[in-house]
């Protein structure tokens, strides 16, 4: 147990090394991911304070300091929990470039888990001071309690592995169509209204956040931040843990599944 830890562990530190040498090869192109990610909550804070201010203040309980409290996190968390490989896996596996990964010895995953946390510790260089500049001119308020921020570093970790193992799961779908960009683009367009970037979660219907709850995308970025801004109390706080737990093992069930199954056709593909 101990060897096999120490050479998986060995095996991430040279894949870490060498993604980060990558990343730091497309600068340009990371630039231009890190302004995506971080213009984006700025225009939708910008446009639900302007909201609240004509508004008389606020909406739905969030005014101007509320709402600039909840996109910030928002972008925060969702910088440390996005995954973009789902965009990939299609031209991965249509031009057999999944045959020379097949040969290594670790599963493909942990290459592109590697791959992901390389490229936030490499741009959290840009994301943290601009976090801080976001908050010195739009003076967010929130007031977590001690539990809510304990909370908030499982739910975290969680919110990663949900988004990454659904990504990774829903890239998988290339083993039977050769264009998912289609199938990105819905999970995207839900993950866009149902996770809590459009809007706090709150602001919806009633439905729709019945919706968000019952699938795996407000787990993916709201709860970890409702959390942040000590809008979850109580028991809400262990139910929503344990609701995240069970989304990493149901989508961890699908890797394994998909895999399995789209490991089988594309062999006989390629035979």
């Amino acid at each position: 147990m101990q060897n096999s830890f120490t050479r998986h562990l060995a095996i991430y530190q040279a894949q870490f090394k060498v993604w980060t040498a990558v990343q730091l090869q497309y600068r340009v192109a990371m630039i231009i991911w890190l302004i995506g990610i971080i213009i984006e909550p700025v225009v939708y804070l910008v446009v639900w304070s302007n909201v609240a201010a004509a508004s008389g203040g606020s909406v739905g309980g969030y005014d101007r300091a509320g709402f600039a409290a909840y996109f910030i996190a928002a972008m925060v968390v969702n910088h440390l929990t996005f995954c973009w490989h789902m965009w990939e896996y299609d031209y991965i596996i249509r031009q057999g470039e999944l045959s020379a990964r097949l040969l290594r010895p670790m599963h493909p995953i942990h290459a592109d888990l590697a791959e992901n946390m390389a490229y936030k510790v490499t741009t959290s260089i840009v994301v943290v001071p601009t976090t801080l500049v976001l908050m010195l001119i739009f003076r967010p308020s929130w007031q977590p309690e001690t539990g809510q921020l304990l909370a908030f570093i499982p739910a975290l970790i969680m919110a990663f592995l949900i988004q990454f193992m659904m990504g990774w799961a829903l890239a998988m779908a290339a083993f039977w169509t050769t264009r998912i960009s289609a199938v990105n683009r819905i999970y995207f367009l839900g993950k866009l209204f149902l996770a809590g970037q459009l809007s706090p979660l709150s602001l919806l219907p009633v439905w729709l956040q019945t919706v968000a709850s019952i699938s795996p995308f407000r787990w993916m970025i709201s709860f970890p931040v409702e959390l942040l801004l000590g809008r979850v109390a109580g028991t809400a706080v262990y139910t929503g843990l344990l609701v995240q737990l069970i989304w990493v093992g149901l989508s961890i069930l699908a890797v394994r599944l998909l895999w399995q199954a789209g490991v089988r056709r594309y062999s006989a593909f390629g035979s």
